[in-house]
């Protein structure tokens, strides 16, 4: 009789899970990747400089922001900058709030004036070579205006060492521009960008969305140099690293946290998320 009145009581459970209102994530789900009081977890790759160098203390976390500064240069001579985050991800929707501040470095390249990026998908920075520019990704590209009554968008797409897929044809252009509005001055914007694997990326500005593409891939030229064992030119990008540029304009983020979509999606298991898009069964408890 007991193991009867189990059994029922377990359908029952089951039935009141499998039932309830799908939710959304709650703010405790968000993985904080900066911490707002060091660069824990985080390690600089700037081109010509040795993995783990953080040239000229460019990064740097200051009254709870993590910075991007050239106070220290004297002059910009091809050393870009990207400081990468400890682990990859797969299915997630990456959040960051930014904005621009002070004058672009000396000798930096003018297209690179108020222009930052969150780099995706890249490989295991420890692959890079010494004086490689930028890492095989696709960049989500932070543009401020430039108050001059142009346009110029925010989290367009560019694509070192990429290319993707829009409306089933295969594009190699190396950047394209999202519709979303300017944003002159030193205001703060959120981005956010969900990544599916290589099934489906989209760009939001401000919650609302302005870009999409698929089937992202390593391809196309924009990036070197770089190792040919590495860069296999048609392989899907299915994962991979994340990191913040420091490409010559100072720059400030107060937010940069993660929501990761792959996990249980058991519902009768007790860490059952509904908003996740990727089964991951050894995850279930």
């Amino acid at each position: 009789m007991r193991k009867w009145i189990t059994a029922v009581v377990l359908i029952l459970v089951s039935a009141v899970v499998t039932a309830l209102p799908q939710r959304g994530p709650a703010p405790g789900d968000w993985i904080q990747l900066f911490n707002g009081k060091n660069l824990d977890g985080w390690t600089p790759k700037f081109s010509k400089h040795d993995l783990g160098e953080n040239y000229l203390d460019t990064f740097r976390v200051e009254n709870g922001l993590l910075e991007v500064r050239y106070d220290k240069w004297t002059k910009f001579d091809g050393e870009f900058g990207h400081l990468f985050y400890k682990e990859p991800f797969s299915y997630f929707r990456l959040a960051a709030e930014y904005r621009f501040v002070g004058n672009q470095v000396a000798g930096g390249p003018a297209w690179a004036i108020r222009n930052n990026g969150l780099m995706l998908l890249s490989p295991d920075p420890k692959t890079m070579l010494k004086d490689q520019d930028f890492p095989i990704s696709l960049e989500f590209q932070l543009l401020g205006g430039l108050s001059d009554g142009k346009p110029r968008s925010t989290a367009n797409l560019c694509t070192p060492g990429t290319n993707v897929v829009m409306d089933g044809k295969l594009v190699t252009t190396h950047c394209i521009n999202s519709t979303s509005k300017t944003y002159d001055g030193d205001v703060w914007v959120r981005v956010e960008v969900e990544v599916h694997g290589d099934e489906l990326v989209q760009h939001f500005v401000e919650g609302q969305k302005v870009f999409e593409y698929t089937k992202p891939q390593i391809g196309g030229g924009n990036v070197a140099p770089v190792d040919p064992k590495i860069k296999v030119d048609g392989t899907p990008l299915t994962g991979g690293y994340i990191s913040l540029q420091a490409e010559t304009a100072p720059a400030d983020f107060r937010k940069v946290e993660l929501l990761n979509l792959e996990g249980c999606t058991d519902p009768k298991a007790p860490n059952y998320k509904s908003y996740y898009v990727k089964s991951k069964p050894a995850a279930c408890k």
